[in-house]
């Protein structure tokens, strides 16, 4: 099947071409789905509604169908994006999803825990068919980030992505977008990043126009490195779970639960704004 009307392909590929950063933003409930379209549709700006593996496995289609819907009827482009799905029965409980017709529009294919690069093909090949034929964009990981976070694999033993080998891993897989290792981290950094610039640089100039790339592991990254990278071609996973929960745990404790809920996803709603500024995204749609 074409990915030619794909939503994700279509919002990355207007934003590498006009030269602004779109932000991913996992959800791990409604108030958070909600929080995120509301900010986007206030800010005239493209986003990608993003779900863990854990929130999959919890909701499953329901709750999946529940942010297509959400998503797909915005007064702005909103894509449906499964992140950094590692293990067979997350990957296959998608897949079986979208074969019976409630479909993600992307997926990550995340098999940067096997030891060699042709091992990392031979596991996401099989799935990047599979998804193609249900019209799921995939996203492949070249290289490997250490760390984990909710319900994520624990990864350890990072390694840098080599540029000289993306075009033939993107081939290998058959995948559509890249998500480089370049020095950023699932959680929290310990010491301030030292992000790889010139990896950026050499993937954009081998994949301008062509592969879309995306950068994950990145909490509490200064503004200034978010411009930076953006400006070197790739687009952004953030995060904002923290502030919501913040807003929600204390308003229960003293306020009627539809307040409390209004509030954590009001203060959700603004931090995903802040990152639409930051991002040159705002106004874009």
């Amino acid at each position: 099947m074409s990915l030619d009307g794909n939503h994700t392909m279509q919002i990355l590929r207007k934003a590498e071409e006009e030269g602004y950063g779109v932000l991913a933003q996992a959800c791990y409930d409604a108030n958070m789905a909600i929080g995120l379209v509301r900010a986007a549709e206030r800010s005239r700006s493209p986003a990608i509604l993003q779900m863990f593996p854990v929130t999959l496995a919890y909701g499953e289609g329901p709750f999946l169908q529940f942010c297509l819907d959400l998503a797909h009827q915005a007064s702005v482009p909103i894509a449906v994006h499964l992140d950094h799905a590692t293990d067979p029965e997350h990957l296959d409980l998608a897949l079986d999803l979208a074969e019976r017709g409630i479909v993600f529009d992307s997926i990550m294919v995340d098999a940067s825990h096997a030891e060699t690069d042709e091992e990392n093909i031979a596991i996401a090949k099989p799935y990047v068919e599979r998804a193609r034929k249900c019209g799921v964009a995939v996203e492949v990981e070249l290289g490997r980030l250490e760390g984990g976070e909710a319900g994520l694999r624990m990864i350890s033993d990072a390694k840098l992505t080599d540029p000289a080998k993306a075009k033939t891993f993107m081939e290998g897989t058959g995948a559509n977008i890249l998500a480089p290792s370049i020095g950023n981290l699932h959680g929290s950094y310990i010491n301030p990043p030292n992000f790889r610039q010139q990896i950026l640089k050499d993937l954009h100039a081998e994949f301008k126009g062509k592969v879309p790339l995306c950068l994950h592991g990145t909490d509490e990254l200064p503004d200034s490195l978010f411009k930076e990278c953006i400006k070197n071609g790739v687009n952004i996973n953030s995060w904002g779970r923290d502030v919501y929960a913040k807003t929600l745990g204390e308003g229960l404790l003293s306020k009627p639960f539809p307040d409390a809920q209004e509030d954590a996803t009001e203060a959700f709603a603004k931090q995903c704004e802040r990152f639409f500024r930051l991002f040159g995204s705002a106004g874009k749609a």
